[in-house]
């Protein structure tokens, strides 16, 4: 825990002295460098020793912080889809391509597209992809096409820019008769993977926009007065605060249990799918809960473009659709309970027999 806690502490600390644009859209490069530097943008490497605790503490931080990294992609999804196909990992900030030839399940509003071409040291191949995030930025995407992975520059890849609701990018990416820096062979099962941690630390970046968002309602709520008193002290607001605080925690507990799921039993196991679709459900139904809660209590001032206020709701209602909305991962919560009948119930709920 105390490690946990001095993490956090150097994550809030490097973001909060990042960039002073808080109005940007794209890479906050001197935040980057500062998490780079720090071996914040691996932590889940083996070789850094760091673990997938680290990576949630890391992702909560960020989410609360709307900082503008790649920190998911280039860690828990491009890095670990390089290393498991024995590959190197690039420099630089990085994101993962599911193609639409690998099938399973790349959801809608997720990266994707086609990859053309022989690949391997001798072949070139091409590309169109899309809704890549962070495209404009990247070192490198690392793409799983049926059961190859290719590392492709996007040095030379035509941009087309895009955006999600919170004006991050999700850019279509062109390239064309590119060599891959490398080329390996995907295990068994790795977009089933690639689906389930992107939507674990999606389900971390919501809980932690979730708590920023709780943080500045609370702060602002102390501050506004009306009828000669902070807001903050009349029963109304409080009983919103404290709806918003339950679905805070509720949100924290469900991502730290698929969390802790994950790392003990792996990401293969039946157990931890079941945990994650429960933990990127609930938090997608907290982000609605907390973002309306944070603007009720803001008023006016919190819909306007120069409020802070904005860069966590707003990704608090682009997250919670991306890698997987609400109602598809609560598909998935219902089918493993019926699968799992009457008597298996309880033991896929509580993880004990």
């Amino acid at each position: 825990m105390a490690r946990n806690s001095d993490l956090a502490d150097l994550a809030a600390s490097i973001l909060a002295a990042g960039s002073d644009d808080r109005d940007g859209t794209g890479l906050d490069t001197a935040a980057w460098k500062a998490c780079a530097g720090a071996g914040l943008t691996s932590l889940t490497d083996p070789d850094t020793g760091g673990t997938l605790d680290d990576a949630a503490v890391l992702l909560e931080v960020a989410g609360a912080d709307a900082a503008r990294l790649p920190l998911a992609e280039t860690d828990l999804l491009a890095g670990w889809l390089a290393r498991t196909a024995g590959l190197a990992v690039p420099d630089g900030p990085l994101a993962a391509v599911v193609t639409d030839a690998t099938g399973g399940d790349r959801l809608a509003g997720t990266a994707g597209g086609t990859v053309t071409g022989s690949g391997g040291p001798a072949g070139t191949v091409s590309a169109a992809l899309t809704r890549v995030p962070w495209g404009r930025s990247l070192a490198a995407v690392v793409v799983l096409d049926g059961d190859r992975v290719l590392v492709l520059d996007t040095g030379a890849a035509a941009v087309t820019e895009g955006a999600n609701l919170a004006e991050e990018p999700r850019d279509g990416l062109t390239l064309d008769g590119v060599t891959p820096l490398a080329t390996g062979t995907a295990p068994a099962g790795a977009a089933a993977e690639l689906t389930l941690r992107a939507a674990l630390a999606r389900a971390l970046l919501l809980a932690g926009a979730a708590r920023g968002a709780l943080a500045r309602s609370v702060a602002y709520a102390g501050e506004r007065t009306q009828f000669g008193r902070p807001i903050g002290r009349f029963q109304a607001v409080q009983q919103m605060l404290a709806e918003a605080g339950a679905e805070v925690a509720a949100a924290a507990a469900a991502s730290a249990a698929a969390t802790s799921t994950a790392r003990r039993a792996g990401f293969a196991a039946p157990e931890t799918a079941f945990a994650v679709a429960a933990a990127k459900a609930r938090c997608s139904e907290a982000a609605t809960a907390v973002a309306r809660i944070a603007h009720q209590v803001h008023g006016a001032i919190g819909f306007t473009r120069e409020h802070a206020l904005r860069l966590v709701t707003t990704r608090l209602w682009a997250w919670r659709d991306e890698d997987g909305d609400e109602a598809f991962w609560n598909d998935r919560v219902g089918a493993a309970a019926l699968d799992a009948g009457a008597d298996g119930l309880w033991p896929l709920v509580t993880g004990r027999p």
